[in-house]
């Protein structure tokens, strides 16, 4: 295994999204049988988590340390297949949340009401999402119903899994790591979770470990446990 595990973990996610992804799209019927349909769901929901969790990294550099362009293409990549998103956009979003963590000038937080969940989440959701994510989705959907996609696969095997991760994603690693009430142990304001390596990974791939995160942003997301051991020994 290289000492970058970076690219190796990624191609298994990516590639172990592709081919659920596809199945689930062109190859299920949905509900033949039920237990089938929620298992890729969620399968789906947890991969797509991962691959953003990937793009994350690739902000910090941290996907292909040294290596720029790798680091910008496949944040690029895996952005726009996501939901659209402009990773330049979310890059310097990023980057000024770290500056500003839990603060007003932080754009991933909710100075108005720190405390509620949705309306934070749909604040959060509606800053990246625009008209332009509309005409990516709109062009990608249409492309699948040309290849043979129906509708209600679009919808409930694609539209779905995606939604549900952001509201993953947004729970584990920005609602609960920077919502105000428990207070912070620094200037980060930032907490992490107490959950054990097997939960931190099912739940948002240790993105949950988030002090350790801003203590150390450069660290990719399969290091943050070792990060979160040394602070607890």
């Amino acid at each position: 295994m290289p000492a970058n595990r970076g690219p190796f973990y990624a191609a298994l996610l990516g590639a172990a999204w592709l081919v659920v992804h596809l199945y689930s799209v062109f190859g299920h019927t949905i509900g033949e049988p039920l237990w089938l349909t929620i298992a890729l769901i969620l399968a789906q929901l947890w991969l797509y988590t991962g691959l953003f969790i990937v793009a994350h990294d690739t902000m910090h550099g941290s996907f292909a340390p040294n290596h720029p362009a790798a680091n910008k293409w496949v944040g690029r990549l895996i952005m726009t297949w996501y939901a659209g998103f402009s990773w330049d956009k979310m890059r310097v979003a990023h980057h000024q949340h770290h500056a500003t963590p839990g603060t007003a000038d932080d754009p991933d937080f909710n100075a108005d009401n720190p405390h509620a969940f949705w309306p934070w989440y749909f604040r959060f959701f509606l800053r990246y999402f625009a008209w332009q994510q509309v005409v990516v989705l709109a062009a990608i959907g249409a492309v699948y119903m040309l290849l043979g996609a129906s509708y209600p696969n679009l919808i409930v095997m694609w539209a779905v899994p995606s939604i549900a991760s952001s509201l993953q994603l947004f729970y584990f690693g920005t609602y609960l790591t920077h919502r105000h009430g428990d207070g912070f142990a620094d200037e980060h304001n930032s907490r992490s979770n107490d959950y054990p390596r097997w939960l931190s990974l099912l739940t948002c791939f240790h993105f949950g470990y988030h002090h350790e995160h801003h203590l150390y942003p450069h660290e990719p997301w399969w290091r943050l446990p070792a990060r979160k051991m040394e602070a607890e020994a």
